[in-house]
């Protein structure tokens, strides 16, 4: 697969549940109460239950390997948690939109995908950068 700068990936638009939470939450043993109790959430001044941080990287990590097909072709990722997502207690859940575009494309033949995730319009990583082969 060749890369050109300017490429765009398929878009991922993904709507975060509590239940989902709780799945995370199990699989990676994060029970900060943030997570999963609206009281206890809104004592310690957030707006609501808010998802995983990490859940949020992966689920933007995932735009990135779909598109590869392979997730193995993922060589480096990161990115910054700057806003939360406030996941509310109802079936719908928090709708979170990931987009990428190729940034830069590389002599060795990789390339920098530069992705962007937006909750209620606003965005919820910063920096977020994946490089792939």
């Amino acid at each position: 697969m060749g890369y050109t700068v300017g490429d765009e990936l398929p878009p991922l638009d993904v709507r975060v549940t509590r239940d989902r939470l709780v799945r995370y939450a199990g699989a990676s043993l994060d029970f900060n109460p943030i997570h999963w109790n609206e009281r206890f959430a809104k004592e310690v001044g957030l707006p609501d239950v808010i998802a995983h941080g990490m859940l949020t990287m992966a689920l933007a990590g995932r735009l990135v390997t779909d598109w590869l097909g392979d997730p193995g072709r993922l060589v480096e990722y990161s990115c910054r948690f700057t806003r939360p997502v406030v996941v509310p207690d109802d079936d719908e859940g928090a709708l979170v939109q990931f987009t990428g575009k190729v940034g830069e494309v590389r002599e060795d033949g990789t390339a920098r995908v530069d992705i962007t995730a937006k909750f209620d319009g606003k965005t919820v990583l910063g920096k977020a950068v994946a490089f792939v082969r």
